[in-house]
């Protein structure tokens, strides 16, 4: 069964700890966020999870992760907006979290040419009320999401967080840059620890229907023509550094457990594969993965495209940072990972 949550209980039981850890995770029913907090609640952590469930896309996949995570005694749900200031005041007040995992946000590039007031409620809006009602009860550790789109028109990869950001080419990436602003500024400020997580275009199962691999999956499955934004050129191909979830999870895990300190304790991490991927490349190996999990060959019908407003031609992540402050690097190959997404889609939409 489905769990659909109300609009606002008017009265929450907020599941707590002997020792007070708990982690407020907001977007829990979100791709990264949904992840995150099912790998806490698995290993006992208290996890309190907030989102405002928008149709941004198919709010079934989000009612589907949420259903998941409601089976965990140890998981407590608040479905509101972080736009909201007196939610999130609420919420946070209640929850009390040692640990804070903002993730909440409104994602994709393109569609922030589309509806731009939707980043500025989200995004800016939304990481100020946090924010602010942070700092009234400052948590152990804050992490918030930015993104590699923060590097822009940077023509220098891979990238390296030291690198130049100030040459946005999305409205979306102009907000994550400011969050990282704003975040520095309110640590200074109010001596809260916080972590900016740069994310290299995150995949796997449960994923965002509105990414590339995930909507070439659903094309071909409907019988339609895949869109391919490089006009064929494999001169010039587009390349991603494909993150896969499971990965990006463990990062952020050992992450939450190593707070900056110091004065100003506020820092930024790239969360990447630091092996990016040809758009050509990703196209044959989804190719292979769904062959294997249907069972016949599968050849993608493609159209050609030129450039969108709003790309970057390359993303690709510097982890050395990343590796040097928790040990820790990505692992999962692009043929693993879409392996796995490949297998759960035909499942997945076997019971649809």
């Amino acid at each position: 069964m489905i769990f659909r949550p109300k609009e606002r209980p008017k009265k929450v039981e907020y599941k707590k700890s002997a020792d007070g850890k708990v982690c407020l995770v907001t977007g829990a029913a979100g791709f990264i966020g949904f992840h995150l907090s099912k790998r806490l609640l698995e290993q006992g952590e208290i996890v309190c999870g907030i989102d405002n469930l928008n149709d941004y896309y198919d709010v079934r996949l989000k009612h589907a992760r949420l259903s998941q995570l409601y089976t965990y005694k140890n998981f407590t749900f608040l479905k509101g907006d972080i736009a909201d200031r007196r939610f999130i005041r609420k919420a946070y007040m209640g929850a009390k979290p040692d640990t804070v995992v903002h993730l909440a946000a409104q994602a994709g590039v393109r569609y922030s040419l589309e509806n731009p007031d939707a980043y500025i409620k989200s995004n800016i809006v939304g990481f100020y009320n946090l924010l602010e009602t942070a700092r009234r009860r400052p948590p152990r550790h804050l992490l918030y999401a930015s993104s590699s789109s923060v590097y822009g028109a940077n023509t220098k990869v891979p990238f390296k967080e030291s690198d130049r950001t100030g040459d946005p080419l999305s409205l979306y990436a102009a907000t994550k840059m400011s969050n990282e602003i704003m975040a520095g500024t309110y640590s200074r400020l109010h001596k809260i620890p916080m972590t900016g997580l740069r994310f290299f275009t995150v995949y796997g199962p449960m994923g965002r229907p509105d990414m590339a691999y995930y909507k070439f999956t659903q094309r071909f499955f409907a019988g339609a023509p895949i869109r391919v934004y490089n006009n064929g050129d494999l001169a010039h191909d587009l390349y991603r550094d494909y993150t896969y979830i499971d990965d990006i999870v463990e990062g952020i895990q050992r992450i939450m457990e190593s707070p900056p300190g110091g004065d100003a304790p506020h820092r930024i991490f790239n969360i990447g594969n630091n092996r990016p991927e040809k758009l050509s490349d990703l196209i044959a190996t989804l190719e292979r993965s769904l062959s294997r999990a249907v069972g016949r060959e599968v050849k993608f019908n493609k159209v050609y495209e030129g450039m969108k407003p709003g790309d970057m031609r390359v993303t690709c992540a510097s982890t050395e940072a990343l590796k040097e402050a928790v040990g820790f690097a990505p692992k999962t190959t692009i043929e693993d990972g879409l392996q796995k997404f490949a297998d759960w889609y035909v499942d997945w939409y076997k019971q649809k």
